[in-house]
């Protein structure tokens, strides 16, 4: 038995081989994996229903070798060989570290490679290094751009071969990975795993600067933009930036007018579905959060804090032009828009624009005569509250405003 030493450190034994006091080559091996595991030729009609990932390949070539055990299918004799190698206990190639076995002696030394703990493989360009040549060229990609694979149904093209493979799977609609705790089904692994975090709570992924927990690294990722001040997402319509994009898109919906979504109680129409959920909460009559500092409570929150600044009369928030202070940044932002003349919101029935949103409601109601303000004495109706205030005096007899 001779013995090849790779680098002094891996130790590759050739053939003939023997493994446990039992010598074969590879003739006799292609006998016993031949008698083992029968290997029979089939011819795939194109229209019946065969294994839809093995069938969509890159070509539409036939398979005519096919292992009977597991039903796969494969262009030449040699690759159904090393295939059944896998499917058997009989692995020629041992790693003596950990009595781990490969069918393949170039897997046992990728394998080695592993203990050692080598990177020979460095990138010219960033000086990142890698275990395998392969992985390298894959690497390099990144700073040439380079796609040399692409999908020859739509023509997006991709840097490696498996996520050409799994792109693919969107045109045949094929979802090989299924949760086992609920119905849903995934093209993509990687999507299944975040899915099941939901079913365990399992949130690995946490901020270095807060401690914040979070199930998916992209999460984590948008959420380290708070911390740095990033905002990706810019408005086309104003000047309004944002760190999310879905924020973005709610965002975009105050400039087009769109509300799809509807309460179901009273009719009204919101721009996002966490509106109509705050809002949902008004007719439930439920006011969780109490001021400590007096009997007031709110339905929300985001109502609770702006209402404890009241009490402490911060105004934090300055303006750069005029000095004036405001309570809460909206506030401030609202204001500046008396400096700049800016009007984002615009009617989507006639070229009216406003400065802020409750403008644009307000002016709203005069296309759709929508009246949500109703008297609560006599039933009448108002499009805008400070017409319902004035009204309700002719019932209190309240007469406010004073000649001196």
């Amino acid at each position: 038995m001779s013995v090849v030493k790779v680098k002094e450190e891996i130790k590759v034994i050739e053939e003939p081989v023997k493994i446990q006091s039992v010598e074969i080559k590879i003739k006799e091996e292609t006998e016993i994996y031949n008698e083992s595991i029968a290997v029979t030729k089939v011819r795939y009609p194109k229209h019946e229903q065969l294994d839809l990932l093995e069938y969509q390949k890159e070509t539409s070539w036939e398979k005519p070798y096919r292992c009977k055990q597991i039903s796969k299918g494969f262009f030449h004799k040699s690759a159904i060989i090393i295939h059944q190698r896998s499917q058997t206990e009989k692995k020629p190639n041992q790693s003596y570290q950990y009595d781990k076995a490969f069918s393949q002696k170039l897997d046992l030394i990728k394998h080695q490679i592993k203990h050692t703990g080598e990177k020979p493989y460095q990138c010219s360009q960033c000086d990142k290094v890698f275990s395998h040549n392969s992985t390298l060229i894959i690497h390099q990609r990144k700073h040439t751009g380079e796609k040399p694979y692409q999908c020859s149904q739509c023509g997006r093209t991709f840097s490696t071969n498996s996520n050409l493979k799994t792109h693919k799977r969107t045109h045949t609609g094929v979802k090989l990975y299924k949760c086992s705790q609920c119905d849903h089904s995934f093209s993509h692994k990687h999507v299944l795993i975040e899915h099941q975090r939901r079913h365990t709570g399992e949130k690995p992924y946490q901020c270095s600067q807060c401690g914040q927990t979070y199930s998916t690294n992209s999460n984590l990722k948008t959420h380290k933009r708070t911390h740095t001040g990033v905002k990706l997402y810019q408005c086309s319509q104003c000047d309004m930036s944002f760190s999310r994009k879905h924020v973005l898109l709610e965002h975009q919906k105050t400039h087009s007018g769109e509300k799809p979504y509807q309460c179901s109680q009273c009719g009204h129409s919101f721009s996002t579905n966490s509106n109509l959920k705050s809002h949902q909460i008004t007719h439930t009559g439920v006011k969780s959060y109490q001021c400590s500092n007096c009997d007031k409570a709110f339905s929300h929150k985001s109502g609770l804090i702006k209402h404890q600044i009241t009490h402490t009369g911060a105004k934090s928030y300055q303006c750069n032009q005029c000095n004036k202070a405001f309570s809460q940044n909206s506030h401030l932002k609202r204001h500046q828009r008396k400096h700049s003349g800016e009007k984002p919101y615009q009617c989507s029935r006639c070229d009216h624009t406003f400065s802020i949103n409750s403008n644009l409601k307000r002016h709203q109601r005069t296309h759709t005569g929508e009246q949500p303000y109703q008297c609560s004495q006599c039933n009448k109706a108002f499009s805008q509250n400070s017409n319902l205030q004035s009204h309700q005096r002719t019932h209190t007899g309240v007469k406010p405003y004073q000649c001196n």
